[in-house]
C-alpha cells in the first residue's frame, strides 16, 4: 500500500469523525504544488548518471511548508507525496507554524562515493530552489540525508540568494544548525513515551523495548531510554538484521560498534536474529524505527506481542494492520505524533535563524518536552471523548486546524 493510499485512508476516518465539508476534504486530500526534476549527476569516472527527483508541497494554509528529503532507491512521487501530507497533520497536531512538504530523490546512496553524493546534492537543490525559501519551503534531513546534506544545501541556495540560514534546517550548529536538532526525533518520542507510560501504567524503568531501526532515530531513542529513564532496550535491529539480549543490551558499546559501520547483527553482546524475528519478541514498548509499511495483516500484525506500537517511523503501519491491532487491543501511538521531535525543534532552529540568536540546550529540550507533553494530551483527551484510537483523534484535531486556516483564508 502507498504511503498516499495509507494517508488518505486515515484522513477519511477522521474527516468522518468531524463532519468535514465535501468541499474542504477536496482541499486537503490534495497537493498545492508537484515539483518532478531530472537531476544530472557527473559521476567520478565520468560518467553521467541521471536521477529523478520530487519536491511536493502538500499545504501552506498555517505556514511556509516544512518537510525533509530522503535519498532512497525506493522514494517515488505517491511515497513522497504520503510523507507531505504527514507533514501537513504533524506540523498542525504540534501547532507550530509550518505547512507540509516533503522531498525524495531516487538514488541508493551507498552506491555513491562523497563528492558524488554532493554533486546530486547540489544539482537537485539546483532544480528545485524556485519553490524554496525561509518563507516558502524549508527542508530537513531525512531517510539517508543529514547535517553534511544540508550544508551543501545551504551553501547552494545561499550562493543565489545571499546567506539566507533559515532556508534549511537541520544544519550542522556551526552554520546556525540547533542545538539538540540531532536527537530531537528520538527524544520527542521518549517524551510521549514517558506520557503514555504514566497514564496507562506501562512504566518506562525496567521497560522492555524493541527497536525496529538503529539509525538516527533508533539509536538516539535507544539511548535515551536507558540512561534518562532505566529503560530495558532487549532488541534492535538494522537493514542487516538484528541482535537481542533479555537481559538488557549494552546499548552505549552497540552504538561504538555501528559507529565503526559494523552490522548490528555482528555485535557480540547479544544473539543474532533476522529482521523477521525482531516483530516476534515479546515486549512492553515496540518501536519501528525505520521505513513504513512494515507492520501488516500479511506479516506480522497478527503476532506481534506487546503493550504499545510506538510509530517512531513515518508511515510504519498499514490501515487494515491498524485495526487488526486496534481489535487485539494494542495501542498505537501514531507517527506524526510520536516522531514530532525533529520538526519541533526545526521550527525552533528556523526561529533562531532569522532572530540571529541562539538557544541554550537546555531551553531546547525543555521546550520540546512542552510541546509534545501538549500535544500528547490534547490526543489522549479527544480520543476519550470521542472514544476513537490516538490515530484518528491525532487526525481529527490537525485536520480541523488546517481546515479553519482555510476557512479563514477565504475557502
Amino acid at each position: 500500500m502507498s504511503g498516499k493510499a495509507i494517508a488518505q485512508s486515515h484522513f477519511t476516518r477522521a474527516a468522518d469523525l468531524i463532519n468535514l465539508d465535501a468541499y474542504m476534504r477536496r482541499i486537503l486530500l490534495q497537493p498545492f504544488r508537484e515539483v518532478t526534476v531530472e537531476v544530472p549527476v557527473r559521476m567520478d569516472d565520468g560518467r553521467v548518471e541521471v536521477f529523478t527527483g520530487y519536491r511536493i508541497q502538500h499545504n501552506g494554509a498555517r505556514g511556509p511548508c516544512k518537510g525533509g528529503i530522503r535519498y532512497h532507491p525506493d522514494a517515488d512521487k505517491d511515497e513522497v507525496l504520503g510523507l507531505a501530507t504527514i507533514m501537513t497533520w504533524k506540523t498542525a497536531l504540534l501547532d507550530i507554524p509550518f505547512g507540509g512538504a516533503k522531498g525524495g530523490v531516487t538514488v541508493d546512496p551507498r552506491q555513491l562515493s562523497r563528492l558524488e553524493l554532493e554533486r546530486l546534492t547540489r544539482r537537485f537543490t539546483q532544480r528545485i530552489a524556485i519553490v524554496l525559501g525561509p518563507y516558502r519551503d524549508i527542508p530537513a534531513p531525512d531517510v539517508n540525508t543529514n547535517a553534511q546534506v544540508m550544508a551543501w544545501l545551504l551553501d547552494e541556495y545561499s550562493s543565489r540568494h545571499g546567506y539566507t540560514p533559515a532556508v534549511v534546517t537541520g544544519k550542522p550548529v556551526s552554520l546556525g544548525g540547533s542545538l539538540g536538532r540531532e536527537e530531537a526525533t528520538g527524544r520527542g518520542v521518549m517524551y510521549v513515551m514517558e506520557e503514555y507510560g504514566r497514564d496507562f501504567g506501562i512504566p518506562l524503568a525496567g521497560g522492555r523495548v524493541v527497536i525496529q531501526g538503529f539509525g538516527n532515530v533508533g539509536g538516539h531513542l535507544a539511548r535515551l531510554l536507558v540512561s534518562e529513564h532505566g529503560a530495558k532496550v532487549i532488541a534492535v535491529s538494522d537493514v542487516t538484521g538484528g541482535t537481542v539480549n533479555e537481559n538488557g543490551l549494552d546499548i552505549a558499546g552497540l552504538l561504538r560498534h555501528t559507529a565503526e559501520r559494523r552490522p548490528v547483527p555482528e555485535w557480540p553482546g547479544g544473539r543474532s536474529i533476522t529482521n523477521e524475528e525482531i516483530w516476534t519478541i515479546p515486549c512492553d514498548w515496540l518501536v519501528p524505527a525505520a521505513l513504513g509499511g512494515v507492520i501488516t495483516r500479511e506479516t506480522n500484525a497478527g503476532t506481534i506481542e506487546c503493550k504499545a506500537v510506538v510509530e517512531a517511523a513515518n508511515e510504519p503501519t498499514t490501515p487494515i494492520a491498524d485495526r487488526i491491532l486496534e481489535e487485539r487491543g494494542i495501542s498505537v501511538i501514531p507517527d506524526f505524533l510520536a516522531n514530532a521531535g525533529g520538526v519541533t525543534v526545526s521550527y525552533f532552529e528556523w526561529s533562531q535563524n532569522l532572530q540571529q540568536h541562539r538557544w541554550s540546550l537546555d531551553e531546547v529540550n525543555t521546550e520540546l518536552r512542552q510541546a509534545m507533553h501538549t500535544a500528547y494530551a490534547q490526543v489522549r483527551d479527544m480520543a476519550r471523548l470521542r472514544g476513537v484510537p490516538l490515530r484518528t483523534a491525532a487526525y481529527a484535531i490537525a485536520i480541523e486546524r488546517v481546515a479553519e486556516a482555510e476557512r479563514l483564508r477565504g475557502h
